[in-house]
């Protein structure tokens, strides 16, 4: 490797050492077919190392961002990917994007979302963290959808759900991205309304005024989970659509659990009756 090569790659081991089972909803689960299951895991190999690029304490933001666009060059074949583990992440789902046709955007719009994450760490609007999740989240279910060869009916409710999934993590580490991080992604203007202040999540849990933020941003939710609820009925391959219906049978259950439990306090996570129910759930809708 050059020195300019080296410039960009660094030799910061920036890995959270975080996997699948660190994640609420089931990544290449047994719903999805063998033949499928390794291009997911291709693609979220990829996932979890450019958020695990912008997370990272070891390099400033220019460096993140210069990796990050030599990740999108391996990913649309512009630059060889030297052989380390992270560039190599590109590499494979390059060439999975090459065997399935599946569009390269499902990976590189995860990009955009993480560049913003190099610069920006606070959010005015509702609206504008939607923008954000239509980058960070969104891409996530088309590339499930398009991988499948399911139709463009699924976009708007798929975007709905990953949208949801997204806010949800958000609540859920909305403490931890404060102290971690410096990030917060609970819309300033809707603190601002209801008297809540950026150091209220320091606390040992939340105090009204925040309480109020977080049902404003769980009735959001609601309505996404409600337009995601389309989406099983949507999806020809039975495989995709049971996981479809688990997902937003999951989505609707951890939103439920927000509700009632505190994310100040501590990670609010789903229970094993809560996902066994979801499984029920998903097989009743696909049984109708």
């Amino acid at each position: 490797m050059n020195t300019a090569e080296h410039d960009v790659w660094g030799s910061e081991d920036v890995s959270s050492g975080k996997g699948a089972g660190d994640e609420n909803f089931p990544v290449g689960s047994l719903l999805i077919s063998r033949q499928m299951r390794p291009y997911v895991h291709a693609y979220y190999d990829f996932a979890r190392v450019i958020d695990d690029i912008v997370d990272t304490d070891r390099l400033d933001p220019q460096a993140k961002i210069a990796r990050l666009d030599a990740m999108e060059e391996v990913v649309r074949g512009t630059r060889t990917a030297p052989q380390r583990p992270d560039a190599q992440t590109a590499a494979r789902v390059r060439e999975m994007f090459a065997r399935t046709g599946v569009p390269v955007e499902t990976a590189t719009d995860l990009i955009v979302a993480f560049r913003q994450d190099a610069v920006k760490n606070r959010y005015e609007t509702w609206d504008e963290l939607v923008e954000y999740c239509r980058y960070s989240a969104n891409p996530v279910g088309r590339f499930l959808l398009d991988l499948h060869g399911e139709g463009p009916q699924t976009a708007g409710p798929s975007d709905a759900l990953c949208t949801a999934l997204q806010v949800i993590n958000h609540l859920q580490d909305c403490a931890d991205d404060l102290r971690k991080l410096d990030r917060c992604y609970l819309p300033r203007e809707w603190m601002e309304r209801e008297g809540a202040r950026l150091e209220d999540l320091y606390g040992p849990f939340a105090l009204p005024a925040l309480r109020r933020v977080f049902d404003a941003m769980l009735d959001e939710v609601d309505r996404l989970n409600d337009e995601a609820a389309r989406l099983p009925g949507l999806v020809r391959d039975r495989r995709m659509r049971m996981e479809c219906a688990v997902i937003v049978g999951l989505s609707k259950r951890l939103a439920a659990r927000l509700r009632r439990e505190d994310p100040v306090a501590g990670r609010v996570r789903l229970s094993r009756g809560d996902v066994l129910a979801a499984m029920a759930g998903a097989l009743r809708v696909i049984g109708g």
